[in-house]
């Protein structure tokens, strides 16, 4: 069933860059699909301004203290975020980005 959802995200990801290399004429030839294995993180929906970011992230860290965790970032797991929201057509105080941080339970 993963094997599925990859296959069916890679056929989408590839029309979208179809279409928009058509539309916008685009060089989109060094996108890649990547998958990796996440493993335990602790994110968040920061909602608003990408400068108010850092207090939520502050905010990750303690809840991320109070339950026994800590930061597990190397050089295969990641923090990233994802944009949900365009900021050239949104305003600035409804932007979405999800947070996300890999972590680790303290021994």
């Amino acid at each position: 069933m993963k094997e599925d959802f990859i296959k069916k995200l890679q056929i989408f990801i590839k029309n979208v860059v179809m279409i928009c290399t058509k539309k916008k004429k685009q060089d989109f030839s060094r996108v890649e699909f990547l998958t990796y294995d996440e493993g335990l993180c602790v994110q968040c929906m920061h909602l608003g301004s990408y400068d108010d970011e850092p207090a939520t992230v502050n905010l990750m860290h303690e809840y991320m203290k109070e339950k026994g965790y800590d930061l597990d970032i190397t050089d295969t797991r990641y923090h990233h975020e994802i944009y949900l929201s365009n900021p050239r057509k949104c305003d600035v105080c409804k932007l979405k980005t999800v947070i996300r941080y890999p972590i680790k339970k303290i021994n």
